[in-house]
């Protein structure tokens, strides 16, 4: 059994480390698994030991820190919030486990993937190469490659939501995320030999497959917007936000159930049914992310108190959560979100507008934008900024 050792550090630094380190661990297990990368699946169970360690400090950290039953009540919350994070990063590295483990899957489930279009990746910087030594703002890595850098992995440690400033030296491992095309450019600055492309075999051949990845693409995105909205939720002290996590929780249980009911009928078309194994782990994994942001709700749900400090750790890690007006005078109004290409000019997601008294979730690219929507979005910090001079601000942040 491994041992930690204790070491003083703020509460706050170690709850945004464990919601960063959940996020990502995330987006590489879904990686892993889509692109039969071992490479990529260590890397989750790397950044599972990482998290061990802080979850060690938090369980310290809140008795320490209470000593009088208001303080009790309200580091209970907060160790709560830092569980969910715990499970959701378990079930990622349970996700990466297929992998090392040759649970096989589907043939073909990257081809007819449509979310192929944006990776996440794992290069290493050989000496030499043109990326070490020189800082990302010095490459414009993303404008050439198209692909982001999200974390740097340096010996042990690891760096989370590098800037233009970070310098990037030989013998990294760079985290990126991007369209598929730019994997080979990163990989070529980066001086690393390209990887042999998986080739899956015919065994795994089923004729509806698109109807059992379109249910899991759709568990992904709902799993994956539950916690983004738990998290807004505790931000904004919002319960209407936090009853449509619990919401979203009933929905994914019964697109499970659907989706189960297809590996059943698929069983008796396919070959080798070993290849319907990694589908029924798959839904069972979204299903644990989404419980998981059920529980970070409950917080809300059961009147617990919210320290001041929780808004801190959403908007200091590296995704944070922002809630803008769109101003009369912006540009975006009248425009869709696929007009706006808010993700591609900002790199901020939407999660959420509100219209009104009207709520709505995981908007769809034909969505229109009008003067008064709030808009709940995640991204870079960067981002956030250019998004407020979109929604009509001149400011950095408009007045609440």
């Amino acid at each position: 059994m491994t041992e930690y050792e204790y070491q003083p550090i703020s509460f706050k630094d170690v709850l945004i480390e464990m919601k960063d380190i959940s996020e990502l661990m995330v987006d590489l297990a879904y990686s892993a698994i889509l692109f039969d990368n071992k490479e990529i699946a260590l890397e989750v169970i790397n950044l599972e030991e990482r998290m061990n360690k802080l979850v060690y400090q938090a369980r310290i950290q809140s008795i320490l820190g209470a000593r009088r039953l208001e303080e009790a009540e309200a580091m209970s919350g907060m160790l709560q919030v830092a569980e969910a994070a715990e499970r959701i990063a378990n079930s990622a590295s349970d996700m990466a486990m297929l992998i090392l483990k040759d649970i096989k899957f589907p043939a073909k489930l990257k081809r007819v993937f449509p979310e192929a279009e944006e990776v996440v990746t794992r290069v290493i910087v050989s000496q030499g190469s043109e990326l070490a030594g020189r800082t990302l703002g010095e490459l414009k890595v993303q404008s050439t490659t198209g692909m982001q850098v999200i974390a740097i992995r340096r010996g042990k440690g690891w760096i989370y939501d590098p800037d233009k400033n970070t310098r990037i030296e030989a013998g990294d491992i760079l985290i990126s995320r991007g369209p598929e095309g730019g994997v080979d450019i990163l990989s070529a600055m980066a001086g690393t030999v390209e990887c042999p492309r998986y080739e899956p075999s015919p065994a795994g051949e089923v004729d509806d497959i698109d109807r059992a990845v379109q249910l899991i693409i759709e568990m992904k995105n709902l799993s994956e917007l539950s916690v983004g909205l738990a998290y807004t939720s505790l931000l904004f002290n919002n319960k209407e936000i936090a009853n449509e996590v619990v919401a979203l929780d009933k929905t994914l249980d019964n697109m499970r159930y659907d989706l189960d009911l297809w590996i059943l009928e698929a069983a008796r078309k396919i070959d080798d049914v070993r290849y319907l194994r990694g589908l029924l782990y798959m839904s069972s994994f979204a299903q644990a992310i989404s419980d998981s942001a059920h529980s970070i709700v409950d917080v809300l749900l059961r009147d617990i108190e919210i320290p001041p400090v929780f808004k801190k750790i959403v908007r200091e890690s590296d995704e944070i959560i922002t809630r803008i007006s769109i101003a009369e005078s912006s540009q975006l109004v009248g425009k869709t979100l696929k007009e706006a290409s808010l993700g591609t000019v900002t790199g901020m997601v939407v999660l959420a507008i509100k219209r009104g008294d009207r709520w709505v979730y995981r908007p769809g690219k034909e969505a229109r934008l009008q003067g008064g929507d709030i808009i709940i979005a995640k991204g870079r910090r960067d981002g956030e900024c250019r998004l407020y001079e979109l929604a009509g601000y001149t400011v950095e942040e408009p007045e609440e």
